[in-house]
């Protein structure tokens, strides 16, 4: 071969490999996520109230944190970049699979809707039905006889024929079963009732169980009728400025005096308010729409947690140290429930 033939094959051979390390540089998929600011939307675009239109100035603004799996180039962007992290696969789906992960993150997005319009219904003193549909399914455990029949995303309603309104009704009932005792056991699979029957096992030391992971499944029905459309948003923490933006379209209350109020938390049943993750990065993204109020959650820490996670801060600490170091000017208000937010917005 001659020696210009071996000058191009290596040459070939050369922009092939770059070639070839510049698309895995890009695209190849990591076992890790990212996550790093991401919007705050004005909520009057996604609560919609028959007959109450928001027609005051200013916004309620639902902020998010930008979640994308890790590729090389955007791992090594995302480590020097400020208010990006670098979370484990595990960390941020729990192991889930990513339809199962998104079917979850949906299902708590429209839990916190449910909460919210109950929320804002009673303190409207407007009328507000909750139904409750059942248990809806978390995760089904490794050792549950249910675990080829039951799936993540499916709502129980009735065991041996019984249906409760309340998850602790059923979890009592259960429990004075014996483990491999056989339970019938009524669920919603993607909408369509199926029964199956199978042995209870051994949870929580000696008691009797399905082997699932559960939270409640309510159903919220208004006289007032109101639709909220959370688009791709997703996950339980824009329940509080859900739940505000509905009460001042209930009542005509001007409460933002212009202003653009942003913030977060999870909103009970009681109204009170949660803590959530990335409250830093939601920060930043209130920043950057121009927010001058910032709602944090504040969780007062038990001595036992501060004994074991040492240098814990409570979100609203967090969000008041990066709003120091983003935005000197932004008013970083901590709040235990929606009252709390309310009170504020009404005397400020």
């Amino acid at each position: 071969m001659k020696r210009q033939d071996k000058i191009i094959l290596r040459r070939i051979a050369l922009t092939l490999f770059a070639v070839l390390f510049l698309g895995w540089f890009l695209f190849w998929p990591l076992p890790s996520y990212i996550e790093g600011p991401g919007s705050a939307d004005n909520l009057q675009s996604y609560v919609h109230i028959k007959g109450h239109p928001d027609r005051q100035k200013g916004s309620f603004m639902i902020t998010s944190v930008m979640l994308s799996q890790a590729r090389p180039a955007t791992y090594l962007w995302a480590k020097v970049t400020p208010y990006h992290s670098i979370e484990s696969a595990d960390d941020v789906t729990g192991g889930q699979s990513g339809a199962t992960f998104n079917k979850l993150q949906n299902f708590y997005m429209q839990s916190a809707i449910n909460e919210a319009i109950a929320v804002a219904y009673h303190a409207a003193h407007q009328t507000v039905h909750e139904k409750y549909l059942g248990i809806y399914v978390l995760q089904v455990q490794k050792h549950s006889k249910f675990k080829k029949y039951v799936k993540v995303g499916d709502t129980i309603t009735k065991v041996n024929g019984h249906h409760f309104d309340t998850a602790h009704g059923f979890q009592k009932y259960i429990a004075k079963r014996k483990v491999g005792t056989p339970l019938q056991v009524t669920y919603l699979h993607n909408g369509h009732q199926r029964i199956v029957t199978k042995p209870l096992v051994r949870i929580a030391g000696s008691r009797a169980g399905i082997g699932i992971l559960l939270t409640d499944n309510v159903k919220v029905k208004t006289d007032i009728p109101v639709k909220v459309t959370p688009g791709q948003l997703g996950g339980p923490s824009g329940g509080l400025m859900f739940s505000l933006q509905i009460y001042s379209q209930l009542t005509n209350q001007n409460l933002r005096h212009g202003q653009k109020i942003a913030g977060t938390g999870t909103i009970n049943p009681d109204g009170t308010v949660g803590e959530i993750g990335g409250i830093d990065k939601k920060v930043v993204a209130a920043h950057r729409a121009g927010a001058k109020v910032f709602f944090a959650p504040y969780v007062k820490p038990n001595k036992l947690l501060l004994k074991y996670e040492e240098g814990h801060q409570t979100n609203y600490q967090m969000a008041k140290n990066t709003a120091k170091k983003v935005d000197p000017n932004m008013k970083v208000v901590p709040v235990t429930s929606f009252h709390d937010a309310l009170h504020y917005l009404q005397t400020h």
